[in-house]
């Protein structure tokens, strides 16, 4: 009898064991879910940052060309990585758009950069390149 009971005790430990296993589990997948439910993707980052990007480029090229007329298009787009990534120093994502600019019979194409976090890009380029007269 006394055996018996030994081993309905070991049987119910083991069955608390696995309750917390699943409890643990069932935590673990509800932080993962919630964490990824804040992340942007890069795709919705492109999105979200384009209609900015081409209007800065466009102004810009308003301004160099002196062209109020000038429109801009998409060429191309990508998240650009941080080059400084680790455990203690973290750079920022930034979305980088090629955006060709056309009006008054001339064309430039500039590189915008919108960082992930704030609320404004820059436009880099055409600018003074070798060979550029």
């Amino acid at each position: 009898m006394n055996a018996g009971k030994r081993f309905r005790d070991f049987s119910r430990g083991a069955a608390s064991a696995a309750k917390a296993r699943v409890t643990k589990q069932s935590a673990l997948l509800a932080a993962i879910a919630l964490f990824a439910a804040g992340c942007v993707s890069q795709t919705q980052l492109l999105d979200n940052k384009q209609a900015m990007a081409v209007q800065t480029a466009v102004s810009r090229a308003q301004f160099e060309m002196n062209c109020q007329s000038a429109t801009g298009e998409i060429i191309s787009r990508e998240v650009v990585q941080p080059a400084l990534q680790g455990p203690y120093v973290n750079g920022i994502q930034r979305a980088e758009f090629t955006v060709g600019v056309t009006g008054c019979g001339k064309r430039h194409i500039f590189i915008v950069i919108c960082p992930e976090t704030g609320e404004g890009c820059f436009a880099a380029g055409p600018g003074r390149f070798i060979g550029d007269q």
